[in-house]
């Protein structure tokens, strides 16, 4: 990481940092494999405005953007992004009216919509301001077996026959217009054919391959089903950053979401398909020296979301050269490392990892330092720089 070293060398440490030559790199990677499709950016992964008008200028096709909560979403519309829509159900009332003026005003926003409450609520906020509201239906795509359950929990819309008896329902909401559909593969996008867990690879394989004919057969059928009721669509929604060349041949998908891999973190290094660089990270000081191989840096707990497991720590950028210690791992104030190699590493340097998780990182600095061709070219406001934090 000498070239970051140089680039820098005047910022204090720690620090979060964005390679701009690696992120242009992914973009094109994502433009290349969307062929057809759009492009519908996560921004629970990007979680920066500069960020997410930088991607809007470079993707080719972009329909929108995915937002993660009511109050983000209105954020988003005060700082002028329109086609939004809201991937999960929300339930803040101040929020949700706020949004429902501005899709007075003409903007384009679209909420989630898995379950008959949801869309009554929805519906009752939308009589008492008289606007018309656009929702798209969410279908559960995980493969549920005696032995295992292969995906997420989040829709309850598991089947045709629970789809079927949600449209009949919502019939009598007069202010809901459905306009979309959303089919998240998450046991594709989601989970690396390459687990750290080596036994687990033959069978995460087996599963996914399962996964892939259901994916296929049940999305294409709800989307018919939908259609043969309503007439038409604006938006099939499906896929991710992990499932990107499966979801771009799906013929029922007109957009693709995709977030992680613009930062390409460390769990994306578990996906045989994926050719990213690695875009994004955080750089920690070294400040100990207790042990002829180990040294220790200030900082670096900064754990990612979900089922708690190593591959949830960060990853030295340099991996080759570093191994936590097992009863310490990556902490809140301190991070011992032991030396493999016998790298030279002292006290006063730097050492620069990866976040398991994309946008997560942005929750613990309030800008990104940008470098491009060894350069320090300024830097990235996160949410939290700008004062937000949403979830």
């Amino acid at each position: 990481m000498q070239l970051f070293e140089q680039a820098f060398k005047q910022v204090e440490r720690p620090f979060a940092w964005i390679d701009l030559n690696a992120l242009d790199a992914n973009i094109r990677f994502i433009n290349h494999h969307i062929k057809d499709k759009n492009v519908r950016i996560a921004t629970k992964s990007i979680r920066s405005i500069q960020l997410l008008r930088y991607l809007n200028e470079k993707l080719s096709n972009v329909s929108g953007l995915m937002t993660f909560t009511a109050s983000e979403t209105c954020y988003l519309l005060e700082n002028g992004f329109d086609h939004l829509l809201l991937g999960y159900p929300v339930w803040e009332e101040q929020r949700v009216l706020e949004i429902y003026n501005y899709i007075k005003k003409g903007y384009d926003v679209c909420f989630m919509v898995d379950d008959i409450k949801q869309a009554k609520w929805l519906n009752s906020l939308a009589k008492r301001l008289n606007v018309n509201v656009s929702i798209c239906i969410d279908i559960n795509l995980s493969v549920d077996t005696p032995l295992i359950y292969f995906g997420t929990k989040r829709s309850a819309i598991k089947n045709i026959h629970d789809l079927e008896r949600l449209l009949k329902l919502l019939k009598n909401q007069t202010n809901l217009h459905i306009v979309g559909v959303m089919g998240y593969e998450a046991q594709l996008a989601g989970v690396g054919d390459l687990p750290i867990q080596k036994w687990k690879q033959p069978v995460i394989q087996q599963l996914q391959k399962i996964s892939k004919k259901r994916v296929a057969k049940l999305r294409k059928e709800a989307v018919d089903f939908i259609l043969s009721e309503i007439g038409t669509l604006e938006f099939v929604n499906g896929g991710g950053t992990g499932s990107v060349d499966f979801t771009a041949q799906s013929s029922e998908v007109t957009e693709i979401t995709i977030g992680s891999a613009f930062y390409n973190p460390a769990l994306f290094d578990q996906y045989s398909q994926l050719n990213l660089q690695p875009a994004s990270g955080f750089a920690l000081r070294v400040t100990r020296n207790p042990e002829e191989d180990v040294v220790v840096c200030h900082g670096g707990g900064y754990i990612a979301s979900g089922a708690i497991g190593n591959d949830k720590q960060p990853v030295p950028f340099e991996a080759q050269y570093f191994r936590y210690l097992p009863f310490e791992g990556a902490g809140e104030v301190q991070t011992p490392l032991r030396i493999l190699d016998y790298q030279n590493t002292n006290i006063g340097d730097t050492i620069y990892f990866r976040h398991a998780k994309a946008g997560e990182l942005c929750e613990r600095f309030v800008q990104l330092e940008a470098v491009r061709n060894g350069q320090h070219v300024g830097s990235f406001n996160t949410y939290r720089g700008d004062g937000k934090c949403f979830l």
